[in-house]
């Protein structure tokens, strides 16, 4: 059987211009420095997905209409990757709907993100992830996956970070020179319920961001680099679920699952992490 498309036994793929949430698959790893296997987490997730329930807890999200564009060969250069990971974004943009990029490692999160500028202009970029992706350069690469983060900052995008439990003197050095706002996971075991306060000046429009990682590694094992005292579920979900109330979301990924033998688990949760992220939009806007 081909999972090719998100929730695809429960919900049929609407027609382009009528769906509202559109999936691009992009299955890159070139980079990855750690554990492998990020080139499958897309269909992964897609298979995963068929095991969801259409019905979130309080909305059925796949109402809205879905599309799964078809995978994105990353086979090819960074800048042909680029191209067409640009074209298809351009083409939901343009069309007035929503982007949901399926990764891949975290490299994808700097293409579409200068996708998503080229085509929106103006900002913020909120980002999940156990490690500040803030180098400039790794291994004499400029997008390497430990380089995504600073690759959207070069664009200009305003950064909130949740999660960060691995990153050097540099990085850490960089961010509070910089006023990235950051909530490290620390804070969430020192302190219960730490204040978290988005700047009076962030932007409005927002683009998610999550590296799986983020999560502690008895949620998600299945992930190139998993590092331990990682937010647990609903930390993540509550953080979403307030600062979507609150902004304007215009597209949003979920990358770095390396998919391991026999782990249902890992890919599950990622669908799942998805689907509800969906539900939040789109009782929101639709």
């Amino acid at each position: 059987m081909k999972y090719q498309t998100f929730l695809g036994s429960e919900v049929k793929q609407s027609e382009f211009d009528k769906a509202f949430f559109h999936f691009i698959p992009v299955p890159l790893e070139k980079s990855v420095s750690y554990g492998k296997g990020t080139r499958l987490g897309p269909s992964a997730i897609l298979k995963a997905s068929w095991a969801l329930e259409t019905y979130d807890g309080i909305s059925d999200p796949s109402k809205s209409g879905f599309y799964t564009h078809k995978t994105v060969n990353c086979n090819k250069s960074i800048e042909k990757i680029y191209s067409k990971v640009n074209e298809k974004i351009s083409s939901v943009l343009n069309a007035d709907k929503f982007p949901v990029i399926l990764g891949g490692e975290h490299t994808v999160t700097a293409l579409a993100v200068k996708s998503v500028k080229e085509n929106i202009g103006n900002f913020g970029i909120i980002h999940f992830d156990a490690h500040a992706d803030l180098k400039d350069s790794y291994h004499n690469n400029s997008y390497s996956h430990a380089c995504a983060i600073k690759r959207v900052f070069d664009l200009g995008c305003p950064i909130i970070q949740f999660g960060i439990r691995s990153l050097v003197e540099e990085e850490d050095l960089f961010r509070k020179k910089n006023n990235i706002t950051f909530y490290d996971a620390s804070i969430f075991f020192n302190n219960k319920k730490p204040l978290i306060k988005i700047p009076d000046n962030f932007p409005d429009k927002i683009y998610i961001t999550i590296d799986v990682d983020v999560f502690d590694p008895s949620l998600i094992p299945a992930t190139g680099t998993p590092e331990p005292g990682g937010l647990m579920w609903y930390q993540v979900i509550n953080i979403l679920k307030n600062i979507i109330e609150e902004k304007k979301v215009i597209g949003f990924d979920v990358v770095e699952l390396a998919p391991k033998k026999n782990d249902h688990s890992s890919d599950f949760t990622c669908a799942k992490l998805i689907y509800l992220i969906i539900g939040m939009i789109a009782r929101k806007v639709l």
